[in-house]
């Protein structure tokens, strides 16, 4: 049956956002005028629901951390369901090439296969492997708008040092880098609106054809589904799987800080300009906002989450408290001073407010709410950041930045 969108959601489609006008409106010194953002006041971070007050690394683990996860999958994400019948996985490495780049990499093409009594789904999973590095390597892992059954990932796409999308991946593999690719449509579609082709299926029990207004939205489908290719990793002898760090941009910046948030076995998280439900605080409402994204992708999150647009306030959570739960490992967030959308200044306060966790369990965060100058990497910190010139992409400098976060932290340089 399809799914009829609510009113609230068909008056707010009308509303169209004006990212290229917002997009110049923006302080070179990258401390943005807070006097035009509204007043808000954050949820408290190390207060429990019933007024504990946090203090130790057990109370974090063991009690305030696992509320605000829950808080998170019920309100914003939206929970994944028990399936109605128990999913079988399967991997199946279908195509393994070990002269990738004239002998540069070993490319596995992986098939991991989710079944039960509900149907059969697919997920094809990149693992590029360097072969002159000493095994297993780091390696790592992009939430990937590209599809990876396509003619971007092949050799013949390869030039100076990139893929045909950009990608350094020849850089990844001289420093000892092994890199994994998931695609964001492979389990559900970007702006999917009926959810009865994607993996949703295999979870409804008899009746059901649509998920509940507390269950999993896109952004949640694309987090499980890094999971499953985490899982692959943990059975692959090339890779060290406790060395893996998740990246994705923009959607998929979001997607990637969810998943690091959920799975600890994701040993680092990098978020490039992932603004709205990625890094950048709800209460702001700068540039993209809960109304925005609802407008355009109505169900990226949860339906939990229409009722709190123009409502921020009202939410028991803020984004400072989604990158707290991915402590003590690192997490890196990347603004571009031109990219208002995302709301460079909303993401750096977020990974800001969210040092208080880090410091709590003795690791270092970010020390001063004034954002660092344009150009200005923070690298010897759990808690990294950069803003660079420019708008809403990947840049030279950008990956050059991650590398230099991910030696730090995953190759032993980290105090």
């Amino acid at each position: 049956m399809k799914q009829v969108i609510s009113p609230l959601i068909l008056a707010l489609l009308s509303i169209l956002p004006t990212s290229a006008r917002e997009a110049k409106e923006y302080d070179k010194d990258v401390n943005y005028d807070d006097r035009k953002t509204p007043h808000y006041d954050l949820p408290p971070l190390l207060v429990t629901s019933q007024g504990q007050t946090i203090t130790t690394a057990d109370q974090w683990h063991h009690h305030r951390r696992p509320e605000i996860l829950s808080l998170f999958s019920n309100l914003v994400y939206g929970r994944v369901p028990e399936p109605s019948d128990p999913i079988k996985m399967e991997f199946e490495v279908v195509k393994t090439d070990s002269n990738f780049m004239k002998g540069k990499a070993t490319r596995k093409d992986v098939k991991i296969h989710l079944s039960n009594k509900n149907g059969r789904i697919s997920m094809h999973f990149l693992v590029f492997v360097p072969n002159e590095a000493q095994k297993p390597v780091p390696a790592f892992f992009k939430h990937s708008f590209n599809n990876t059954q396509g003619k971007d990932f092949d050799a013949s796409s390869f030039r100076a040092g990139k893929l045909k999308n950009g990608w350094p991946l020849g850089e990844f593999l001289d420093r000892g880098y092994g890199f994994c690719a998931v695609y964001h449509q492979d389990l559900v579609g970007h702006n999917e609106t009926e959810f009865l082709k994607s993996v949703h299926k295999l979870f409804y029990p008899k009746g059901q054809s649509f998920p509940k207004a507390h269950e999993w939205g896109v952004l949640s489908v694309c987090a499980w589904g890094a999971m499953r290719g985490m899982d692959y990793l943990e059975t692959d002898d090339d890779i060290d799987h406790t060395r893996i760090a998740i990246m994705g941009h923009s959607k998929m910046g979001k997607a990637t800080l969810w998943t690091a948030a959920q799975d600890e076995r994701f040993a680092l998280a990098i978020s490039a300009q992932s603004g709205c439900a990625g890094a950048a605080l709800w209460r702001r409402k700068s540039g993209e906002t809960l109304k925005k994204m609802v407008t355009r992708f109505p169900y990226w999150l949860c339906r939990n989450a229409w009722k709190f647009v123009e409502q921020e306030d009202d939410l028991p959570v803020d984004q400072h408290m989604l990158l707290a739960c991915i402590a003590p490992r690192p997490v890196y967030v990347h603004s571009g001073v031109e990219d208002t959308w995302a709301d460079g200044r909303g993401e750096y306060l977020s990974a800001y407010h969210a040092s208080d966790v880090y410091r709590l369990l003795g690791k270092k965060g970010l020390e001063s709410e004034k954002s660092p100058p344009v150009g200005k990497a923070i690298i010897e910190s759990q808690v990294g950041y950069h803003i660079r010139e420019g708008g809403h992409s990947i840049e030279k400098y950008d990956w050059e930045r991650f590398l230099e976060f991910a030696d730090y932290h995953l190759k032993g340089s980290s105090k």
